[in-house]
């Protein structure tokens, strides 16, 4: 029998162990070498006991595996995600309400799951406030996970519950041991496919073609958006806002708020049907978020915009669904993608430069998640379907698929509009684009500047106070469905 593989002076068998202890220690504190035990830290949560689960998509394949979370079958449409980091941030982005989102990363759960509700942000910036969520929003938004393997112990010092543990309380259901090189492979070649994740009795059994369940044919955004208006201030609050933006909350994550708020913005977020059109004045500049499904779920909202484009000149920035809606309102079409984007690692190569962050020719990696893009064909002439309006330029476009990544108003548009398909905000994913807000907010304070000097001494023209009914409190603490369905 030959010696065991020697690595320095230990075995590999010792190394192996060692890395085991590890990565399942509890999380603790390092001071002048010494590694002192944190005897609060917590590695392992109970959840409910797994039980056998199959992944059934609509075009008849299925994926055995063992469920985690909440022990029930779910019906979805089912993507994927190439993101290696992040799964907490990925499954409490709105844009996934309604999904099942399969993991291409195979190990899921390592490092658990924070306390969504601390006050704090996950980069603790010194310019951050509480905007009423740690993660992306104040619950898991994901229909289901998919995962090849789920780690039930974890690591990490912010940790309070494992994945498993989380995805229960918030009633929503997974299952691992998938082959998810294969899953992908087949939605990658077929298209994005909705599917159920059967839990129990019968969970072999295939469903009836009827019963599957198409998110993207309802309105996910109103399940999603805020129902109350609110008001954010940044640090030193009201007195030292640079400028005063509202958003329509399409699905808003968190840290778009956060991007805003850092650059000095007080920040009012309304439902997506609010009518802005009634109180637009009282605001120095329009963000229009991000957000699940179809973006002709929500004409009102496309009508609203339409307006506000065609009668306001104040910035406009648009991410993701404010993209589409911007795209839309402008005259352009959308269609539904072959499978999406859905990563951290996305290049698109920008087309026009815009402020102090974006030059034409660079190459930006991106963290996207969008089933919707807008058309654009190419060599189409003025006047010929699928050509542009006039006024309207591609600002981005994706260096993998050629699809259209961004929309700007053209200088003698007379507008300063923009909008990307992306998340320059990131959360996660790279950060090279998230001084795109400190451009907009640039933007909103010149033309808030060249307003106070042409209003000298006209009441009128000048500033018009935001109304008191919009500057409610943000929503904190857990919602209350989550937590009848824990109970």
């Amino acid at each position: 029998m030959s010696a065991p593989l020697t690595l320095g002076r230990r075995t590999l068998q010792q190394h192996l162990q060692l890395s085991r202890f590890v990565i399942s220690a509890p999380a603790c504190s390092y001071s002048a070498g010494v590694a002192p035990v944190n005897k609060d830290a917590i590695t392992h949560s109970d959840a409910p006991a797994s039980q056998p689960a199959t992944l059934h998509l609509k075009t008849g394949q299925k994926f055995p595996g063992r469920s985690f979370g909440a022990p029930r079958s779910v019906f979805g449409e089912t993507v994927f995600t190439t993101s290696i980091t992040s799964y907490t941030e990925s499954l409490t982005d709105p844009s996934y309400q309604g999904q099942l989102l399969t993991f291409t990363q195979p190990l899921m759960g390592n490092y658990g799951v924070p306390d969504n509700f601390n006050g704090d942000s996950p980069v603790e910036h010194s310019k951050d406030v509480d905007v009423g969520a740690f993660l992306e929003s104040n619950r898991l938004q994901a229909a289901g996970i998919i995962v090849s393997n789920l780690s039930e112990r974890f690591s990490h010092y912010l940790a309070r519950e494992s994945l498993a543990t989380w995805a229960a309380r918030h009633n929503v259901p997974g299952i691992s041991g998938i082959d998810t090189r294969a899953l992908t492979s087949l939605l990658r070649d077929q298209g994005s496919t909705l599917g159920a994740i059967k839990v129990g009795e019968n969970h072999d059994e295939a469903p009836a073609p009827d019963a599957y369940y198409d998110p993207m044919q309802e309105n996910l955004i109103a399940k999603v958006s805020t129902k109350q208006p609110y008001t954010i201030h940044p640090v030193g609050g009201a007195s030292a806002a640079r400028v005063h933006i509202a958003l329509l909350d399409f699905g808003c994550k968190a840290n778009i708020l956060r991007s805003l708020i850092r650059c000095g913005a007080s920040v009012t977020v309304l439902p997506w049907n609010y009518d802005f059109n009634q109180i637009r004045d009282s605001f120095d500049g329009l963000f229009l978020s991000n957000g699940p499904g179809s973006p002709y779920s929500i004409p009102e909202a496309i009508e609203t915009v339409k307006k506000t484009i065609e009668e306001w000149r104040r910035p406009i920035f648009g991410i993701c669904m404010g993209n589409q809606i911007i795209g839309i309102a402008a005259g352009l079409k959308a269609y539904r993608m072959k499978f999406g984007n859905r990563g951290h690692n996305q290049p698109v190569v920008a087309l026009a430069s815009v402020g102090t962050s974006v030059r034409a020719g660079r190459v930006y990696i991106t963290s996207q998640n969008h089933g919707y893009a807008l058309e654009y064909i190419h060599g189409a002439k003025p006047g010929e379907e699928g050509s542009w309006p006039k006024g309207w330029i591609p600002w981005f476009v994706n260096a993998n698929d050629g699809s259209i990544e961004g929309i700007k108003s053209t200088p003698d548009s007379g507008r300063a509009v923009w909008a990307a398909q992306f998340h320059p905000e990131h959360a996660g994913g790279p950060e090279d684009c998230s001084g795109m807000f400190e451009d907009f907010i640039a933007q909103v304070e010149y033309g808030k500047q060249s307003r106070l000097v042409e209003s000298a001494g006209n009441v009128v023209n000048g500033p018009v106070k935001v109304p008191s009914e919009l500057l409610g409190e943000v929503p904190r603490g857990q919602p209350s469905d989550v937590l009848s369905a824990a109970a």
